[in-house]
């Protein structure tokens, strides 16, 4: 495989299994939403507020393509949404293993209630996110693995991507 790419609801740990599993591979960590704001020169919720959620997802697209189009070794964290679009889920396949994290909403609101970076939760967490989650319930299906990060340690994912990869990918 020539990159890891975690897609999944916001919360379910994507941006901490990178960090972990880059650091054990001896690969490049790259976060989208960090790539989108440097090419932006605007933070996401900046961005949402002043171009709306449109221009951020085309925003989106040419990060994905951008950082993962031509390149190996990286473990790439993409934002919640990145999956919304076709083509970004075409580039995904064609360019990693696809690794979909999940978690329950309870458990996604306890980590996510309190983030001021969340724009589509407008401050009510409680309401938002079951809402998004039946909205999104089979975003994540085309990925090659799916991992329920509801009860498992950072440790523990990395080590069962890791399996993934040993078994072929």
């Amino acid at each position: 495989m020539r990159n890891i790419v975690l897609v999944g609801f916001m919360g379910t740990g994507k941006s901490t299994v990178a960090a972990e599993l880059a650091q054990r591979l001896g690969w490049s960590r790259i976060d989208l939403d960090a790539s989108i704001e440097r090419a932006e020169g605007k933070s996401i919720p900046e961005l949402f507020a002043e171009r709306g959620e449109a221009y951020f997802r085309a925003a989106e697209t040419e990060a994905l393509r951008r950082e993962l189009v031509g390149r190996s070794r990286q473990v790439v964290a993409t934002g919640g949404g990145a999956v919304l679009a076709e083509g970004n889920r075409d580039i995904m396949l064609a360019n990693g293993l696809v690794v979909a994290l999940t978690a329950t909403a309870e458990t996604i609101i306890s980590r996510v209630h309190n983030d001021p970076n969340r724009p589509l939760l407008r401050g009510n967490a409680e309401k938002s996110v079951p809402e998004l989650m039946e909205q999104r319930k089979h975003a994540y299906d085309f990925a090659h693995v799916r991992i329920d990060t509801t009860d498992k340690t950072v440790e523990q994912i990395v080590g069962l991507i890791e399996e993934r990869l040993r078994a072929g990918g």
